[in-house]
C-alpha cells in the first residue's frame, strides 16, 4: 500500500467514526459525539498505520456481559482480544478516557474488528458495548476510571516489557482534562524516572470538558513545557493531520516517555455543533427540529 492509499484509508475511517457515532447519538437520543469528532483522525491513524497488532481473536458481535473478570468464573470476557493476541513484538493499546467508548467501538467497526451489529448493541441492557468502556468492552484492556488511572497502569506494563526486552511498545490514548488529575502527573514522573521510552501517549487536546472550556475550568497550558519539566519528550501536532500523527509515532531511544499533544476541534466534520460550544461534553438533541437537522446531515455523510 503506497503512502497516499493508507492516508485516504485513514481519512475514510475517521469520517466513518464520526458518522457511526452520530448515528448512535440520533438512535439513542444522546452520546459522546464531540469526542468522536475530535479524536477520529487520532484513532484512525493509530489503527491504520501506527499500532502493531495481531488479528482480533474476539467475536465480531460482542457477547452479552456474564461476569466480572476473575478466576473460576466461567466465560470471562476481555475487550483486549479485539486488538489480537499479544506477543513480545506487538504493541499494547490502553484507552484512558472511558467515555470515548463510542469512538473506540466505531474505529473497531471501521477496520473490521467488530461488526456493525455489535455497535447496534451500544448502551443496551446486558451488553458489553457500554457507554463507558471497561475491561470487558470491545477495544478496552483495562478499567481506567476514575479519571487519570490509565497512565499509571500503562507505565507498569511498559516497565515490565522493558525489563523483558520486548520490542513492542505501549500506547496510551488520553484526553486533555486528565492533566488536571494528580495521579496523571505521578504517572508521568514515574515513567520519566524509569526511562520508559517504550511508552507513547497520544493526547486529544480538544480544550473542552464537562463544565466548559478547559482554560476556564482549570488551565493546563503550557502543557508541553510542563511535560518536559517532568522529563518527557513532547511533540505538538494538528490532531486532524493524519500524516503528522503518523510521523509523530516514530520510536525514540532517548530514555523518555513520548507525549504527542494532538490539538483538535470538537466539531470537526460536524459544523452544526459549533453553536453549542463549549457545552459539548455530552450531546443530546434539544428539539425535534435539531434532531432532524442532524439526521439530514447523517444521510448526507
Amino acid at each position: 500500500m503506497c503512502d497516499m492509499d493508507w492516508i485516504e484509508e485513514a481519512r475514510s475511517i475517521a469520517n466513518g467514526i464520526r458518522k457511526r457515532v452520530l448515528g448512535i447519538t440520533i438512535e439513542r437520543d444522546g452520546s459522546y459525539l464531540s469526542q468522536a469528532c475530535s479524536s477520529a483522525e487520532i484513532l484512525a491513524t493509530l489503527y491504520t498505520k501506527i499500532l502493531k497488532l495481531n488479528e482480533s481473536t474476539a467475536p465480531k458481535i460482542p457477547p452479552a456481559f456474564t461476569n466480572v473478570p476473575g478466576k473460576n468464573k466461567g466465560n470471562d470476557i476481555s475487550g483486549k482480544n479485539y486488538n489480537g493476541k499479544g506477543s513480545s513484538h506487538t504493541d499494547r493499546f490502553i484507552v484512558s478516557p472511558a467515555h470515548y467508548a463510542a469512538a473506540v467501538y466505531a474505529v473497531l467497526a471501521e477496520v473490521g474488528r467488530m461488526d456493525q451489529k455489535g455497535l447496534d448493541q451500544f448502551n443496551t441492557d446486558g451488553s458489553t458495548v457500554e457507554m463507558i468502556g471497561a475491561e470487558h468492552s470491545p477495544g478496552f484492556e483495562l478499567t481506567t476510571g476514575s479519571f487519570g488511572q490509565a497512565l499509571s497502569q500503562a507505565g507498569g506494563i511498559a516497565l515490565v516489557r522493558k525489563h523483558k526486552g520486548d520490542s513492542g511498545r505501549v500506547f496510551v490514548f488520553m484526553s486533555d482534562g486528565e492533566f488536571q488529575e494528580g495521579q496523571t502527573w505521578e504517572g508521568i514522573q514515574a515513567a520519566s524516572f524509569y526511562k520508559l521510552d517504550n511508552l507513547v501517549v497520544y493526547v486529544d487536546v480538544n480544550g473542552q470538558q464537562v463544565d466548559g472550556w478547559t482554560k476556564d475550568v482549570m488551565n493546563i497550558e503550557p502543557l508541553d513545557k510542563k511535560l518536559e519539566a517532568f522529563g518527557a519528550s513532547v511533540l505538538r501536532v494538528d490532531g486532524h493531520n493524519i500524516e503528522a500523527l503518523a510521523k509523530s509515532s516514530e520510536p525514540n531511544k532517548d530514555g523518555k516517555p513520548l507525549f504527542v499533544l494532538c490539538y483538535t476541534n470538537t466539531s470537526e466534520g460536524l459544523p452544526l455543533l459549533d453553536k453549542r460550544k463549549p457545552n459539548l461534553h455530552y450531546v443530546r438533541f434539544k428539539t425535534d427540529e435539531e434532531k432532524m437537522q442532524f439526521s439530514k446531515l447523517y444521510e448526507s455523510m
